[in-house]
């Protein structure tokens, strides 16, 4: 398997510094509305070096027009790989979410919206659904911070990330149940194939 230094040193990364992953969606406009927010996180934290996980279905000038100055890199496609070697992660919700869970990444989940506390009426009067990202829908209870609508915020990410990383209150307890999730997607035909072939899609390019 490629070792920490070995992908660091392929990807023009720091050696030195441990990777946080940001997960930004897959579409232009979840790209346009998330990621300007994990970089202001990535802001002021010499600690850590900040990736963001590059779509390959999206033109490379829009991450550049977002990350331009910001000393955080871009890598194209090596998702998996990416995600193999980070100590947590900030990510859009959609299937990335539990991509980033069967890694045993650490996660803070976000999504902005527009109209937000009208959105979050919505979600709690109409919806009626108690979690947006698939990992707290399969475990049936809360493994990770969903923040969105009223709770997107670029102080909220800080703080549900610092809790995540190593030392944080929030880190052990998440990756404990992530093997709940694990667990219960073993009984599932569907995501047991997806999760499968996650796993054997890293063992390839690790």
């Amino acid at each position: 398997s490629t070792s920490f230094a070995d992908f660091c040193q392929m990807n023009g990364l720091d050696t030195s510094k441990p990777i946080i992953a940001l997960l930004a969606g897959s579409r232009r406009h979840e790209i346009n509305d998330n990621l300007p927010a994990m970089l202001e996180v990535a802001k002021d934290n010499d600690t850590y070096q900040y990736v963001v996980a590059g779509a390959p279905s999206i033109d490379p000038s829009l991450y550049a027009s977002h990350i331009e100055g910001t000393g955080v890199r871009l890598i194209i496609n090596k998702t998996y790989e990416l995600l193999y070697h980070s100590t947590a992660a900030i990510v859009t919700s959609g299937t990335a979410t539990l991509e980033t869970a069967m890694f045993s990444v650490p996660q803070v989940v976000c999504y902005k919206t527009i109209l937000p506390h009208l959105y979050r009426w919505a979600f709690n009067h109409i919806i009626k659904c108690d979690y947006i990202s698939l990992v707290n829908l399969i475990a049936d209870k809360e493994v990770v911070a969903e923040l969105f609508s009223d709770r997107f915020s670029v102080a909220n990410i800080k703080s549900e990330l610092a809790a995540i990383l190593p030392g944080g209150n929030k880190r052990e307890a998440m990756i404990s149940m992530y093997r709940e999730v694990h667990a219960r997607l073993g009984d599932m035909s569907a995501p047991t194939t997806a999760a499968r072939l996650i796993i054997e899609k890293a063992k390839e390019v690790n």
